[in-house]
């Protein structure tokens, strides 16, 4: 939802991957939407335009060896999963942020006016969010501070061998072994 902390964690996990000499692109939706998509309102047709012309920028940065970080409301489940099926090095992120939180960093206004229906198609207020059933994260961004919630993206990108273990990283032997399991329980290992 507006103000869950994705394109925070997104930055910041595109910064922490070009640390470690990765190349990455942030393609943050909201930015995007001003400037490439500036036609596209927010109905479920063009939300998912919208969510599928960024899939397909995707796909073409990652054929030229570039890794897409995609900061974005995406609240149909369906379109992510035809997303996953298009795009090979799929992850997940799911940022999860009580609805208190959302108003104190800054959304108050948006839910306000989408909750008296003065705007419309505000996802998880007056339009439908459907909340991912196995993200490979799941962020709880009004727990976690964002060095947290890079930290861990980054293990369980390591862990899913979607990269390096950095050399300098210590993950304890406990920390290794809930990122196993979950991923297990999900279906991914």
């Amino acid at each position: 939802m507006s103000g869950s902390g994705k394109s925070t964690v997104g930055h910041a996990v595109g910064d922490a991957l070009k640390a470690r000499g990765h190349n990455v692109e942030v393609l943050d939706s909201g930015r995007i939407r001003q400037q490439l998509n500036r036609t596209l309102g927010f109905s479920r047709d063009e939300v998912e335009t919208n969510l599928l012309r960024l899939g397909y920028e995707c796909n073409m940065l990652n054929r030229n060896g570039v890794t897409a970080i995609v900061t974005a409301i995406s609240p149909y489940r369906d379109v992510r999963e035809r997303l996953r099926s298009e795009i090979g090095a799929f992850v997940e992120i799911y940022c999860r942020c009580s609805m208190e939180m959302l108003m104190q960093r800054g959304a108050k206004e948006l839910i306000e006016k989408a909750q008296r229906n003065e705007i419309s198609h505000v996802a998880g207020v007056n339009a439908p969010y459907e909340e991912p059933l196995k993200p490979e994260v799941l962020l709880n961004t009004d727990q976690l501070g964002v060095d947290e919630a890079v930290h861990k993206v980054i293990t369980t990108l390591e862990v899913l061998g979607r990269i390096q273990p950095d050399e300098a990283s210590c993950y304890t032997p406990s920390e290794e072994e809930m990122i196993r399991r979950r991923l297990e329980d999900l279906g991914y290992l």
